[in-house]
C-alpha cells in the first residue's frame, strides 16, 4: 500500500487531506513542522510527499531542494499563491507537480495517484521501450534511463526523462501542453499547463546547445511542442 507524507502546518487541512488519501486506498502520515517533515521524508518510507510551501522554521522550497538531493520519489507542492513564479521556482527545485489552494479533495487524490503511477511507469513498467535511441548528438539508453549529449551524460529528473522519451519516440508529431500533461502526469491538465512549460525549458537547458534557439524541442506557436528528428 502506498504511503504518503503530508507536510502541512495547518492540522485541520492536513487531516482532511489524510482522510481523502486514505479513502482512496493509501496511508498517510502528517508532519506540521518543516524540519521534522524533512527528516521524516528522508527516511525513504514514502511513495510521495505532499509539501506545503508556507511552513514554520523551514519553507517548502528549501525542504523540496533538500529532499531532492536524496530522493527521487514524487514531490507534490501545495501553495496558496497563484503567481507563476512561485510555481516555477518550486518545480525548478525538483518538484514533480503542484496544486493551488483551495482545491477539491477529489483533485488532490487524483493528483497524488497520477504522480505515483507516472513514477512507477518510469521506474519499471513493462510497457516502456528497450534499447538505445540516437538522434543527432543526443543518445538515450532506455534500459538504464541514461541520457548523453555529445558523449557526455546529463542528468534528468523522472518527469524530465519521461517527457523527453515520449517526445523522442513520437518525433515530428505536435502535442499540446494539455496532451503532454495527460500523457506524462496521467490526468487532465485542469486548465493549468505551466508544469509542462517548466519541464520543457529544463530539458532544453540540458540537451540543447542553445536553449533559446532549440534544435530538438521546437515550440509550434498556438499548437504545442514537437521533437525534430
Amino acid at each position: 500500500m502506498d504511503k504518503i507524507l503530508i507536510i502541512e502546518d495547518d492540522r485541520a487541512i492536513a487531516e482532511i487531506e489524510r482522510d481523502y488519501i486514505e479513502i482512496n486506498g493509501m496511508e498517510a502520515d502528517i508532519e506540521c513542522n518543516g524540519v521534522k517533515g524533512l527528516n521524516r521524508g528522508l527516511t525513504g518510507e514514502y511513495s510521495l510527499i505532499l509539501l506545503d510551501i508556507m511552513l514554520p522554521d523551514m519553507d517548502g522550497f528549501t525542504i523540496c531542494r533538500k529532499l531532492r538531493e536524496k530522493l527521487d520519489i514524487p514531490i507534490l507542492m501545495v501553495t496558496v499563491k497563484k503567481e507563476d513564479i512561485d510555481k516555477i521556482r518550486g518545480l525548478g527545485l525538483g518538484a514533480d507537480d503542484y496544486i493551488v489552494k483551495p482545491f477539491s479533495p477529489g483533485e488532490l487524490a487524483a493528483r497524488v495517484q497520477a504522480n505515483i503511477a507516472a513514477y512507477r511507469r518510469i521506474k519499471g513498467s513493462e510497457e516502456k521501450p528497450r534499447g538505445e535511441i540516437n538522434i543527432g548528438t543526443l543518445r538515450i539508453n532506455t534500459k538504464s534511463h541514461r541520457v548523453f549529449v555529445k558523449g557526455e551524460e546529463i542528468f534528468l529528473k523522472n518527469k524530465e526523462y519521461e517527457l523527453l522519451l515520449f517526445l523522442v519516440t513520437n518525433a515530428d508529431m505536435v502535442f499540446s501542453k494539455e496532451e503532454l500533461y495527460e500523457k506524462i502526469w496521467g490526468m487532465d491538465a485542469l486548465s493549468d499547463t505551466a508544469t509542462v512549460a517548466v519541464h520543457i525549458n529544463r530539458i532544453r537547458e540540458k540537451i540543447e546547445e542553445d536553449s533559446g534557439n532549440p534544435r530538438y524541442i521546437e515550440t509550434v506557436w498556438g499548437a504545442g511542442y514537437r521533437f525534430r528528428a
